[in-house]
């Protein structure tokens, strides 16, 4: 994994982001010697991060204890429906 610091991040923001795109491997950001981010493609990010949120959604939905077992499964299949 490639690692920049943040001074060669903002002078070389362009060329950093284009190689991001080209390689689609995640980017350590550091200042001084701590690492203080990543850059990861915008698919990436979907794919890590809000494909997970929306499954803890949807699960959260689904597992509510005030629903009856027939509202649980109307629910699943809407929610099949959703991401069809």
């Amino acid at each position: 994994m490639e690692k920049v610091n943040a001074l060669k991040l903002r002078n070389n923001l362009g060329e950093i982001l284009d190689r991001l795109s080209t390689k689609g491997d995640p980017i350590l950001i550091s200042k001084g010697r701590k690492i203080r981010a990543v850059l990861v493609t915008p698919e990436d990010f979907e794919r890590r991060f809000l494909d997970v949120k929306a499954q803890e959604e949807k699960d959260q939905l689904l597992s509510s204890s005030n629903r009856s077992e027939s509202e649980r499964k109307s629910l699943a299949r809407v929610l099949r429906c959703c991401d069809s």
